[in-house]
């Protein structure tokens, strides 16, 4: 069974303080930093690029788990590796090549990730199982934070499970997750779960009960507590 993970999305973050929010959240509890790169093309929105998460880098030595919405993603691979990127994840839907990505991503000493947007098939990704670390099935049609979770990807997400199989291979859900939501993301095989709204809701002082709130969640779906 793979570890159970929380990340916090910094996306529901406020930006204007975006170093100390990291700060804040990691020593609250999160795990991994989860960043959304938004290119305003492949999704309807911008956030910022490999500088920002090269000056956000030195706040805390927890992972960065990037999520790349952009197309095409290629071009930019090494500039997130260079900034400090743990997980780099590259989306199915965003160019033709996405082997050549994943293999580009593993050369730069970085574990690989696929995104699926709600509407891809799991099939898309069986050949790709060999060639990623991490599998991200999003929950919501990526572009925007605080959206409704889509229950009808937990069926997905069982079959991706299934696909998987024994291979050590991450799998995470983004996208509306909540501590009412969360044990049915972990039934369904996920153990990287992103949350951003459920998070940072109530401010600094609130992070570490929303994050344990998440966590509590999950792991009673794992039989890892009473």
């Amino acid at each position: 069974m793979r570890p159970l993970k929380i990340l916090p999305s910094m996306l529901a973050s406020d930006f204007a303080k975006l170093g100390q929010e990291v700060t804040d959240v990691m020593n609250a509890g999160g795990d991994l930093v989860h960043l959304d790169i938004m290119d305003g093309h492949f999704v309807p929105n911008i956030t910022f690029g490999p500088d920002i998460v090269k000056a956000i880098r030195k706040t805390t030595d927890k992972p960065f788990d990037v999520h790349l919405m952009i197309a095409p993603a290629d071009p930019y691979l090494e500039a997130f590796a260079k900034a400090g990127s743990d997980f780099i994840t590259v989306h199915a839907e965003a160019g033709p090549h996405i082997h050549r990505s994943l293999q580009a991503i593993r050369a730069l000493g970085k574990k690989a990730g696929v995104a699926i947007n709600p509407g891809t098939p799991e099939a898309f990704i069986e050949p790709l199982l060999d060639d990623v670390d991490l599998i991200l099935a999003m929950t919501v049609n990526p572009g925007f934070g605080g959206q409704s979770f889509i229950y009808p990807v937990l069926e997905k997400l069982r079959r991706i499970r299934a696909m998987v199989g024994d291979r050590p291979i991450d799998i995470e859900v983004d996208g509306g997750v909540t501590a009412h939501n969360a044990a049915d993301c972990v039934a369904a095989g996920a153990n990287f779960l992103v949350a951003g709204s459920a998070v940072f809701k109530g401010g600094p002082n609130a992070y570490a009960a929303n994050i344990e709130a998440i966590r509590m969640a999950a792991l009673g779906t794992r039989g890892e507590i009473a």
